[in-house]
């Protein structure tokens, strides 16, 4: 049984048009605030946690010149508010 606000694997994560556009958008948020000029690839794994919203942990490769990166991003999304907010973006390593 699923502990009530602990973080769990998001079913169909690499299917999800929504994800990938969560995915994309923490891309761009990134490439906003930093000037950089990373390109999303594709979602590895999504994992969530309800808060007041839904709390995304994406792991996302992207490229970064002409070099495949692995990034995680942490994405707040509050849908009745239309609200989505980039909480974190960090490389993880090479893919």
């Amino acid at each position: 049984m699923a502990t009530l606000g602990g973080i769990r694997e998001s079913e169909g994560s690499q299917n999800s048009l929504e994800l990938d556009n969560l995915a994309r958008f923490a891309v761009e948020d990134h490439n906003a605030k930093q000037n950089a000029l990373l390109q999303f690839q594709k979602v590895v794994n999504v994992k969530e946690q309800v808060v007041a919203g839904t709390m995304y942990y994406i792991t996302l490769e992207a490229l970064d010149g002409d070099k495949k990166k692995v990034y995680e991003a942490k994405v707040w999304v509050k849908p009745w508010m239309d609200f989505k907010e980039v909480q974190e973006f960090k490389i993880v390593g090479d893919a």
